[in-house]
């Protein structure tokens, strides 16, 4: 028999219930679908050459998404409270991930660079955490110091020197695209703050002769950059990488040749399942597949831009930072992907958000579009609390 107070449960029944938004949901699942057959397709045979089973990249990525579902649905049922009230602890594991690359027998070198950490199953790219935690960071500082941000250099300046603390770490393993996409995403999220589009002016000014020296500083930079302006010109070495990927596009004309027909990933593009995985996707379905693409990020991208804008306009303001922030570096990424294999940018080592094959990047982007889903929730459910206090209120006023 049970002993529960009928009150107690009847408050439950009537509590405001929250939601999470189904255009980040679904496009979250479209993309994710996306990513589970191109990486089919463009790794088969990489991996058959490799001789660890035709299907070894595919399983780690469905094993990788599928633990990044699970983490998406804890970020989902974690109250923003929370987070907020830490955010100051995940920065300092922030600095602690990326110094323990550094560390031998913990930190692994993979290609000359240092930005793994080594779990023993498994390698861990630190700098996908870093991103989010960037976020949650300047969130909570831009909740605490919102009139320094909108009113001063010096409120500028404090989240831009902590980001700039990260980069110089990321610099030295060396990582130039995650330190450039660390601080565009701290530029954009101060800008939609609130600062002074001059102060950001300036500092960008003032800081262009420090990111010039560092893309130039080093030779294998310098290389990209020469044969990004002319790929043609050195094909067969500095420009192989991106002629493929231009050669591959251009066989992909509207339609495609096939799903599974691609002729470049047998062999002739480098990183076809990974970094270059759009280019597969051109090939095998034409613009239409590129615009599908676009199309999918658009509509995430636009569904947390659109949840950050309700969330400022009710007060949450640090659910409503989150928001901007996952879809600035959502955004950024996946432009800077898109640009790299469509010709348009320097080649980076970034890959693409849920489509391309990486298990930390699929890790971290599923923990990110949780917690987007989170902000959409706490939102949905503040709205249903306004509207019953509002319904509350109209039955008090009627007279008996």
């Amino acid at each position: 028999m049970s002993t529960a107070n009928p009150s107690i449960q009847a408050t439950r029944r009537g509590a405001p219930q929250g939601r999470y938004d189904a255009g980040v949901v679904l496009s979250a699942i479209g993309l994710a679908s996306l990513g589970l057959v191109m990486v089919a397709s463009s790794s088969i045979s990489i991996a058959d050459n490799q001789q660890i089973g035709a299907f070894h990249y595919l399983i780690r990525h469905v094993v990788f998404l599928s633990l990044g579902v699970v983490l998406a649905c804890v970020a989902a049922r974690t109250e923003l409270a929370r987070i907020e009230k830490n955010a100051f602890l995940l920065l300092l594991l922030a600095f602690i991930l990326l110094l323990l690359v550094f560390v031998p027998g913990i930190g692994m070198r993979v290609n000359g660079a240092r930005r793994w950490i080594n779990l023993g199953v498994s390698g861990f790219q630190s700098v996908e955490v870093v991103k989010l935690i960037l976020i949650v960071y300047l969130a909570s500082y831009m909740v605490r110091h919102r009139e320094s941000v909108h009113a001063s250099m010096l409120g500028v300046c404090k989240p831009l020197g902590v980001a700039a603390l990260l980069v110089g770490l990321l610099l030295a393993q060396p990582d130039f695209g995650s330190a450039t996409l660390l601080l565009a995403v701290t530029l954009g999220m101060i800008w939609l703050g609130g600062a002074r589009l001059r102060n950001l002016g300036l500092l960008a000014a003032l800081s262009m002769p420090a990111l010039a020296w560092a893309a130039l500083f080093e030779d294998y930079r310098l290389k990209r950059l020469k044969s990004f302006l002319d790929p043609w010109a050195d094909p067969f070495n500095e420009g192989f990488q991106l002629t493929q990927a231009l050669i591959a596009v251009g066989r992909g004309e509207w339609f495609g040749v096939g799903l599974g027909a691609s002729v470049q990933k047998l062999f002739y593009l480098p990183e076809a399942h990974t970094d270059f995985i759009l280019a597969v996707i051109a090939e095998e379905l034409g613009f239409f597949g590129i615009l599908l693409v676009l199309g999918l990020f658009a509509w995430l991208v636009g569904s947390g831009l659109r949840i950050g804008l309700k969330a400022m306009e009710r007060g949450q303001r640090f659910a409503g930072y989150c928001a901007f922030g996952i879809s600035l570096m959502l955004a950024f990424q996946a432009l800077v992907s898109i640009g790299v294999n469509l010709g348009v940018l320097p080649t980076k080592g970034l890959t693409l958000p849920l489509i391309s094959s990486g298990g930390s990047s699929v890790l971290m982007t599923c923990l990110a579009i949780g917690l987007l889903a989170r902000v959409s929730f706490e939102l949905s459910r503040a709205e249903s609390a306004a509207a019953q206090a509002v319904s509350v209120d109209q039955q008090d006023e009627v007279p008996a």
